[in-house]
């Protein structure tokens, strides 16, 4: 056991936890002002309910002994027997430390969700959803790719923080929400549009920042693959946005403060099952491609296709995380980390082929799973609110709250909080 190891991923874990304030902020910035409380509750009950589900049960499905290559067995339920002794996944780190390591994770990868689902869902029902989608999609997931025995690690997949298991999954499933949920009720007016760019960029601050824990963490020691990662995860960030704006220059004749906030973070998601396997000059490659494909999914894509990706959940972490998991096919060296293995251009064309299946394997297990549960949600309690609720907006329906209640007038103080308030 190494103390050293076992500080620097405890850091870790609160770097991550911190990132999901920075989705919360990033998404509240996003929004209309009269659904900026809905937003970030939205993602801040994920935090309460996965800390929750990850100790009875998510822990044990995703790291338990392997039970047919799918799905972890029950020995972790309950957080039972991970303690201080060192567990399976690190010969430095007690178990318990890898569990709240990979808590974090577990937590932001459903958070993300919201940003394809914003303004127009029931939170009762967004609540059972995510219970449900965290332990029937999320963890088995986590278990094929880095559960001992799952079978995209035995495969040879590479995913060094998540790409397939968070952002690809997460994506697809944001997608999917969209599109079984249905446009906007005002989608397409002049009206949609971000309310408050500061938070936008003080979420992306946040998120950054926490993601050298997410990056940087996951080579689970203070080691040089670790500094590779951090490394690696600043470059392709800083050059993923300078991508996007380059291309939204072109395209509009201006460079906005969101869409360059919107870049950094495509270049975060990007490098995350890459940073721990290329080199810094390949992440200056991988990321600047990833901010320009996410803002043409971001924008062109989806405006032809025609879904209500509210927050581009999908065009950010669905587009951006497959990117990022086949380029660590092209770019991915030994060289840089012994435990992993060489890409296209270190004369391994191999392993593009298998970062395909597992992008493949997510996609279509995400996918499907996150529309059976939709529908079942949907069926047993409703998902989506009221035409009336959507235009008044959910902080004041569902909440009574608002975030900037002086900009309300007496009217819809009165409507909102009743009269007693209004006066």
């Amino acid at each position: 056991m190494s103390a050293g190891d076992t500080a620097w991923i405890l850091a870790s874990s609160a770097l991550v936890l911190l990132m999901t304030p920075g989705v919360a902020f990033f998404y509240g910035g996003l929004v209309r002002t009269k659904n900026v409380i809905t937003t970030m509750l939205q993602v801040f009950a994920v935090i309460l309910v996965v800390s929750i589900q990850w100790v009875v049960i998510g822990y044990t499905l995703a790291f338990g002994p392997d039970v047919h290559h799918v799905i972890g067995g029950l020995k972790f339920f309950m957080f039972h027997g991970v303690g201080a002794a060192v567990g399976a996944y690190s010969s430095t780190l007690p178990a318990s430390v890898f569990g709240i390591f990979q808590l974090m994770f577990a937590i932001i990868t459903p958070a993300l969700i919201v940003g394809g689902l914003a303004e127009r869902v029931k939170f009762s029902s967004f609540l059972v959803f995510i219970v449900l989608w965290s332990t029937i999609i999320y963890d088995p997931l986590a278990h094929w790719v880095w559960g001992q025995g799952g079978w995209l690690g035995k495969l040879g997949v590479l995913d060094f923080a998540g790409g397939t298991v968070v952002h690809i999954s997460s994506g697809v499933a944001g997608l999917v929400a969209a599109i079984y949920l249905g446009k906007r009720a005002e989608h397409g007016s002049s009206s949609i549009k971000a309310h408050n760019v500061p938070f936008v960029v003080l979420g992306t601050a946040l998120l950054w920042f926490g993601w050298f824990g997410f990056n940087a963490g996951s080579a689970l020691a203070a080691n040089g693959v670790s500094a590779n990662a951090f490394l690696t995860t600043n470059t392709a960030t800083a050059a993923s946005a300078l991508g996007w704006m380059l291309v939204e220059k072109l395209r509009t004749g201006h460079v906005t403060l969101v869409g360059a906030s919107a870049g950094a973070v495509a270049g975060l998601v990007a490098i995350t099952p890459a940073a721990g396997f290329v080199s810094p000059g390949s992440s200056i490659i991988l990321g600047a491609v990833g901010g320009m494909i996410c803002y043409y999914a971001s924008t062109l894509m989806k405006a032809k296709l025609g879904y209500d990706d509210a927050l581009d959940a999908f065009g950010g972490h669905g587009i951006g995380g497959t990117w990022g998991a086949i380029a660590t096919g092209l770019f991915a060296t030994t060289a840089v980390n012994s435990s992993g293995a060489n890409g296209l251009f270190s004369g391994h064309p191999q392993q593009v082929l298998l970062q395909i299946v597992g992008v493949a394997a997510t996609w279509v297990f995400s996918g499907l799973g996150s529309y059976v549960l939709l529908k079942v949600v949907d069926l047993i309690m409703g998902l989506r609110v009221t035409r009336e609720e959507e235009l008044l907006g959910l902080d004041y329906t569902l909440h009574k709250e608002s975030a900037y209640p002086e900009q309300l007038s007496a009217d819809d103080k009165a409507k909102i909080f009743g009269a007693e308030m209004a006066e």
